[in-house]
């Protein structure tokens, strides 16, 4: 009996592998802009899964090992390709173990069910003052360290302040918690592969350096002060952070070559800032970036939350297949017009369907998108948005049968 049951799991472990390798296969021909044999299913998927494996957003918050839990019953349930290891990513015993002050934790600062929040600052008390620019462009690292970091940690004494037992004791557990967090997700990726032949979908991540300066260190109104009072600053601190989130990137990246980085878009796009200033800032900032990460063999992923639309002339000037275009609330047809015919196309299906439509809904509108954008490959089966705890499991379930059913090539 002991014997059939080794033969048995290693049948299952061969027949997982098998499975691992043609949705690899599936994923990245599509990601490369070509004709898999069906449109890979890749939806990135966060307090959706704790929803769905009976859990609170706080659980799944406050306990990582319930979130990767719930990322691979769902995988396996929903028999999707590939997948975030974890998208509920902010944990919180990172979070405070140096006491982070832009977090809301379900359970905390918001809600138990209601999914974790960013806090900025208003104006007067953004985390990097008008004055600050030149101590950062002169030594980024140096700025994080000195004066970012105390003011975004309530453990953290500020440079030249006497230190504490909080203090001292935050980099040391702010450290363990980051290896222990950050060192799980290869075992997760391990789980996946082997429980449901699935793909972890990036490795890696990047921000434009823009996005930076607008998220975490002057905020939205700083910076839009700053790009018309002190324009030249902005863009010198832009050019001092793209070495350093190059280098972030690219040491994250798939040693193998095949999934791509990810990177978040956030402000930089009209109507928060004009064309001009996208191009001037946003644009000559990380264009470089990504044709420098591109030559090193790596495809970025450009998550286009908002509407992007406006700057697709732009895009369209980076090489071929360097990058994955994710459509949001943007037109994708549109979208697919301008860059189909370099880059792969994901996305589309707009999260407010998915929470507030029927099944049948659903069914149609993946049929418009997979119709008008996936006929020749290179696109990939997605939500508009990150999937939250408020979109319906049977409509998520129909997104992924219809597509299973109607996407094979």
């Amino acid at each position: 009996m002991r014997g059939a049951s080794k033969a048995k799991q290693a049948k299952m472990g061969k027949d997982m592998e098998q499975l691992y390798a043609k949705r690899l296969k599936r994923y990245v021909t599509a990601m490369r802009n070509e004709k898999p044999d069906r449109i890979p299913i890749r939806p990135f998927v966060a307090e959706f899964t704790a929803k769905y494996a009976g859990y609170t957003c706080q659980e799944v918050t406050h306990d990582f090992e319930k979130a990767f839990a719930a990322v691979r019953r769902c995988t396996a349930d929903f028999d999707w390709d590939a997948v975030v290891g974890n998208m509920v990513y902010v944990w919180t015993g990172l979070t405070q173990a140096i006491g982070l002050k832009y977090y809301g934790v379900p359970g905390v600062d918001v809600p138990p069910d209601t999914g974790f929040q960013y806090r900025e600052p208003p104006e007067d008390k953004a985390f990097m003052k008008p004055d600050e620019y030149d101590l950062l462009i002169e030594d980024p690292t140096g700025f994080l360290f000195n004066v970012w970091l105390p003011r975004v940690s309530a453990d953290v004494k500020p440079t030249g302040e006497p230190t504490s037992y909080r203090n001292n004791l935050s980099f040391l557990k702010g450290g363990m918690a980051m290896l222990s967090y950050f060192n799980s997700f290869g075992k997760q990726n391990e789980l996946l592969r082997s429980e449901s032949g699935t793909v972890s979908a990036i490795s890696g991540i990047l921000k434009a350096p823009f996005d930076i300066l607008a998220d975490k260190l002057r905020g939205y109104l700083g910076l839009v002060t700053d790009v018309f009072e002190r324009p030249d600053k902005v863009l010198a601190a832009c050019e001092a952070l793209m070495p350093h989130l190059a280098h972030v990137a690219l040491s994250g990246a798939d040693p193998d070559k095949n999934v791509p980085i990810g990177l978040w878009m956030h402000r930089g796009c009209a109507p928060f800032f004009s064309p001009e200033q996208f191009e001037r800032f946003n644009w000559a900032t990380l264009k470089p970036v990504i044709e420098e990460i591109w030559a090193q063999g790596h495809q970025v992923l450009f998550y286009a939350e908002g509407d992007w639309n406006t700057h697709l002339k732009s895009f369209a000037e980076l090489p071929e297949k360097s990058i994955i275009y994710h459509v949001d609330r943007a037109d994708i047809f549109e979208a697919h017009r301008a860059l189909g015919h370099k880059f792969c196309i994901s996305g589309g299906i707009p999260n407010f369907l998915l929470s507030y439509g029927t099944a049948e809904q659903v069914r149609d509108c993946c049929k418009k998108v997979i119709d008008g954008v996936a006929g020749d490959g290179g696109y990939i089966m997605d939500a508009s948005a990150i999937i939250q705890n408020d979109a319906k499991v049977e409509n998520i379930r129909a997104m992924t049968e219809f597509t299973r059913e109607y996407g094979a090539y």
